[in-house]
């Protein structure tokens, strides 16, 4: 069995396929032989046949003798209607021309998405690096406000910790939604498991950002994000399972450097060879209400031929807010309240060192606060920090109550657990209202396929 991709042309106002060389002559198709052409489901079918109405020309070249089919006819192309290229498969005795698998993909996620909205069914999600769920609560919640269901069907995380509270909560996972704990790049290569998850609608993925954040590749030293040893490479999985479980739809977010990543630049082009158009934003958690101005990278990357845009992308009206309105009642003489000196003294000694490792610190009447991270419990001196309301020597760090507020995620989603696992689950989130938006945006779009099928069955009808 032979493969190849040829070109859909055109000679004299028609589409043509011409094929030639030494396939033809492995399959049997050598000079003067006659064959059958018949329509199978989704291909053209070449059978040698000795009463077969078509035979096989030839062109010379010195003394040998070159195999050659030319089909050019629109009535037989017509099933490519819209494509440039067929995959030919060549057998003993046969040759099939079928749409290209990326084509045949493209077209069977479309139809499936708009047999389940025609029917009311929820649409199915697939999760990577889930962490906490929160970027995946949040365009649930999208998809409710534009009427849509959506069902969790599987979530990777690397922290069964964190697995396990999000299971818990019985937010977005459901009985039937499978955990994948463990390395992403383990079960993308695992056939048992990634036949056990069968296809899903949407696919959403937060990578991890240690190797493309500015102060990860500082820390590590790294001369590109790929260079990261744990994480760098994550873009083969996060495509390997792309190409497994087919969505109609994907969700990417990362950190703003991420754009400029080869990982990206690789993202981009293979998902356009698998029949992706790609769209990218900037979301700013100002921009959407919330106190801590956290900006991220976003790409939708969705099926040729559905349409979206983020122009249509709902921003709330932005209103002036203050840090007071998310802080706890702590008391005045609460043991939270330190003085920190050691984290002041080493400011100075920073300073003095040209070293730009101040400390950061906010009141209740800041209207924004820094980016809060996972590691906040650590105490460390570039995080943020709540001044006393009365005595501005004392100092604390932000309780994961107020993280949630300053990052509008839901309290819910913490419940139960230490600060230390509240802050990470927290730090590596994204803001919550984006995701929202995000998701009702998303939702509308495919929609819009619901209605234009209808409107097409009705036309057909009418005709």
């Amino acid at each position: 069995m032979d493969f190849t991709i040829s070109s859909i042309g055109q000679n004299k106002g028609a589409k043509r396929v011409w094929l030639q060389g030494n396939m033809l002559d492995r399959a049997g198709f050598v000079p003067r032989t006659r064959y059958e052409v018949t329509k199978g489901d989704g291909c053209i079918i070449l059978k040698i046949a000795q009463t077969g109405r078509r035979g096989v020309c030839l062109k010379e070249k010195g003394d040998k003798e070159i195999p050659v089919i030319d089909l050019n006819n629109n009535e037989e192309l017509a099933m490519f209607d819209g494509l440039e290229h067929v995959k030919v498969t060549f057998l003993e005795g046969e040759i099939r021309i079928t749409a290209l698998a990326s084509e045949e993909r493209a077209r069977e996620r479309v139809a499936r998405v708009e047999r389940k909205l025609c029917a009311g069914e929820a649409l199915s999600f697939g999760s990577l690096a889930h962490g906490g769920g929160v970027m995946d609560d949040a365009i649930e919640a999208g998809f409710k406000q534009a009427g849509l269901d959506c069902e969790l069907a599987f979530a990777n995380e690397i922290r069964q910790d964190l697995s396990d509270h999000a299971m818990s909560l019985g937010r977005t996972w459901k009985k039937a939604t499978v955990a994948l704990n463990g390395k992403m790049q383990e079960f993308a290569f695992d056939d048992v498991a990634m036949r056990g998850l069968g296809v899903v609608d949407v696919l959403t993925a937060g990578l991890p950002c240690s190797g493309a954040s500015v102060a990860g590749r500082a820390k590590r030293g790294l001369a590109l994000p790929e260079a990261h040893p744990e994480v760098g490479h994550l873009v083969v999985a996060f495509l390997a399972i792309i190409a497994r479980v087919n969505p109609v739809a994907i969700i990417l977010e990362n950190v703003l450097p991420y754009a400029n990543s080869a990982s990206m630049y690789i993202i981009r082009s293979q998902l356009a060879d698998l029949q992706y158009e790609l769209h990218e934003t900037v979301v700013d958690g100002a921009e959407f209400g919330a106190l801590e101005p956290r900006k991220r990278m976003v790409m939708v990357a969705i099926t040729k031929g559905v349409a979206f845009s983020f122009d249509a992308f709902e921003k709330p009206a932005t209103t002036s807010r203050t840090l007071a309105e998310v802080l706890e009642p702590i008391a005045h003489d609460d043991a939270r309240w330190s003085k920190m000196e050691g984290l002041k003294a080493k400011e100075i000694r920073d300073a003095a060192n040209n070293k730009s490792f101040a400390m950061q610190i906010f009141t209740g009447a800041s209207e924004k606060i820094c980016t809060l991270t996972k590691g906040m419990s650590k105490n460390r001196s570039t995080d943020a920090k709540i001044q006393h309301p009365t005595n501005p020597e004392l100092l604390r760090v932000p309780t994961p109550l107020e993280h949630a507020r300053c990052k509008q995620i839901p309290e819910e989603i913490i419940a139960g657990l230490s600060a230390t696992i509240a802050h990470e689950l927290l730090g590596q989130s994204v803001i919550y209202s984006p995701f929202v938006a995000l998701g009702k945006l998303l939702a509308t779009c495919l929609r819009r396929m619901t209605i234009k099928t209808i409107e097409d069955d009705f036309c057909l009808v009418g005709c």
